[in-house]
């Protein structure tokens, strides 16, 4: 997928104008992007649209006018963006109650190691998620994950097939759930395999 670039970020000023719309244009683009696998486990496959606005609101949170810090902040998004032949999500644990969030969390110690979180193909395999590094440490997991899942051209082609019922599971030893994909959503994910073609 095209990485963003200076071009693409528009001044506070002139931002200001638009955010509504863009503000609304993305909540509805993430509709089909985010997924919930039970309870507990959110996902968001990420893309140019839901990273540039992630950049425009840090940029208009901080107050960020200066260029370089402006850069600084499209090449840190810009490393969650999909290379070719992969999806790119950002998982979130989810835990509301204050005085539980600890507890839960140690729950889902050890989900970014292994295969504990994939798309099931039925029929035809599975596509395991590749975690970031450095969002856990041995006895803590970040209740914020990046996670990568690359799909070869059969399996991107299962993706996009109807007849082949497709789910995202997680699977680890305190936390089972799974959401089958309705077709909105795996059109949306295919989507980015169509933009991820290398330039």
């Amino acid at each position: 997928m095209r990485k963003l670039n200076a071009s693409d970020i528009i001044n506070l000023y002139e931002y200001e104008k638009v955010r509504s719309e863009f503000r609304a244009r993305i909540i509805d683009l993430k509709k089909r992007r985010r997924i919930e696998v039970g309870d507990k486990v959110s996902l968001t496959f990420e893309n140019r649209d839901t990273m540039r606005f992630q950049i425009q609101e840090m940029v208009r949170a901080e107050r960020i006018a200066d260029d370089h810090r402006v850069q600084e902040e499209i090449n840190v998004y810009n490393a969650i963006l999909p290379e070719a032949n992969e999806l790119s999500a950002t998982l979130f644990i989810e835990i509301t109650e204050q005085e539980q969030i600890k507890a839960d969390l140690d729950r889902f110690q050890g989900m970014d190691r292994g295969d504990c979180v994939y798309f099931e193909l039925e029929g035809h395999g599975r596509v395991f998620g590749r975690f970031e590094a450095g969002h856990s440490k041995e006895d803590r997991i970040s209740a914020v994950q990046y996670v990568r899942f690359p799909f070869s051209p059969e399996q991107q082609r299962w993706l996009r097939d109807p007849g082949i019922p497709v789910a995202l599971v997680v699977h680890h030893e305190h936390y089972q759930a799974q959401a089958v994909l309705n077709p909105e959503q795996r059109a949306a994910l295919s989507d980015d395999f169509e933009l991820s073609s290398p330039d």
